[in-house]
């Protein structure tokens, strides 16, 4: 790692701008309990230990830094956010909220105006597998945390290679069988407050810095597996082929159309595994993922059985079988109002609405949670183009700690 200053936020991004390089994709490649997210996470507990914050990772793999005088941790106003990534993805998305978090918390230690609110417990939180890169659920940690996921399912999950999610954890030092819902952790959060680079051109646009979220859209993952006949490329001819990369090709063009018709609908297939994946083979299975996005629930529940039709017909017009799971779901989030605009006004900040995922969502029907978004100037996210710029960047930092104070003090 280069050295930099701790003191800035972008100075705290350069020291671990090296950990996860994609030499073939571009951008970061940091999936969970990888090499380079524990070797983020042990840089995080670095940062926190020097700040003189008590570090603790609990059963769920989510790592605490807290600033808790005498020990007292209830009542807490927490940030945080996550140091994972997807395939190729960019330098922001996760480390730049749990940077700014670690800046925040220096700006709160030298102001003299918290009086008695500065001994109140606060936290730095680190959210495990939020993208589900690996383990292909989405906000896995939070989700784990709120319960908003059945523990035996979690330690079932499996990556590329096969291995089990309760393999991970335990190789990582975890004991799998403490997975799933802690209500004493929940309850010491008064407050959480998870700053991310905007995902989007909506400040952009506005030409403004910083932003506050009034909601995330309702979105879910799917996973389509489609059968046919594994065969000779060479020896069978076109007329007797049973070929799932076929159905699956028409799948998913017929996914763009399908979701092209629904105003304000997202859908994408951003990965397709055949099996066994020779250039010389017909494929015997194709399993292709689905993400589906929309603010109003019961249109994504629409569009998603739309789509779950059209994968049996595509399949059965080539002699093959589909068969759709639902692998994670979150409904449309609203943000607590009354919060959402006390820090508009207190940050002087526009509101926006996003349609990415976050661990803040998962948490927000147990906790009060609010969301900052800070500009990318590319508008461009989970790619190597995503972009902050290190004056947007500080001023998130003294946004953030300027929402925390005024909670502090609340």
């Amino acid at each position: 790692m280069t050295a930099a200053s701790p003191d800035t936020v972008s100075g705290l991004l350069r020291e671990i701008a090296d950990v996860g390089t994609d030499p073939v994709r571009g951008g970061y490649s940091r999936p969970v309990h990888s090499s380079a997210e524990t070797e983020l996470r042990e840089w995080f507990v670095a940062q926190a230990s020097r700040r003189g914050l008590d570090v603790e990772t609990d059963r769920n793999g989510i790592v605490w830094a807290w600033h808790a005088p005498g020990g007292r941790r209830d009542g807490a106003i927490v940030t945080g956010s996550h140091l994972d990534s997807v395939p190729g993805g960019g330098a922001y998305d996760g480390p730049l909220g749990v940077a700014s978090a670690l800046v925040a918390f220096d700006r709160l230690a030298e102001r003299a105006d918290l009086h008695g609110a500065a001994d109140r417990p606060r936290a730095i939180a680190v959210f495990p597998e939020e993208e589900g890169s690996r383990f292909g659920v989405a906000c896995l940690g939070s989700r784990l945390l709120a319960g908003a996921i059945d523990p035996d399912r979690a330690r079932a999950l499996t990556d590329a290679d096969g291995e089990t999610f309760a393999d991970v954890t335990a190789r990582a030092g975890l004991d799998p069988a403490g997975l799933g819902p802690d209500p004493d952790a929940l309850a010491r959060i008064d407050t959480f407050v998870e700053l991310h680079v905007e995902q989007g051109r909506g400040l952009v646009d506005l030409d403004r810095p910083i932003a506050v979220a009034s909601s995330i859209l309702g979105h879910g993952r799917w996973r389509v597996s489609v059968e046919g006949e594994g065969n000779h490329a060479g020896s069978t001819l076109m007329a007797d082929r049973r070929d799932p990369m076929v159905a699956a090709a028409r799948l998913v063009v017929r996914v763009r159309e399908l979701a092209s018709r629904v105003p304000d609908a997202r859908a994408t297939v951003g990965r397709l595994l055949p099996t066994p994946g020779g250039t010389n083979v017909i494929a015997s299975r194709v399993d292709l993922w689905l993400d589906v996005r929309h603010p109003d629930d019961a249109t994504t529940n629409g569009l998603v059985e739309e789509i779950r039709q059209a994968a049996l017909l595509c399949a059965a017009e080539e002699g093959c079988t589909a068969r759709m799971t639902e692998e994670s779901l979150s409904p449309t989030v609203d943000f607590d109002a009354r919060l959402r605009d006390d820090l508009a006004a207190a940050l002087d900040a526009p509101v926006l609405s996003t349609g990415a995922g976050h661990d803040a969502g998962v948490l927000k029907d147990h906790v009060r949670t609010a969301m900052l978004f800070v500009r990318n100037p590319t508008g461009v996210s989970h790619s190597p183009a995503e972009d902050v710029e290190d004056a947007d960047a500080e001023a998130g930092a003294e946004a953030l700690a300027v929402a925390l104070a005024s909670l502090l003090v609340d």
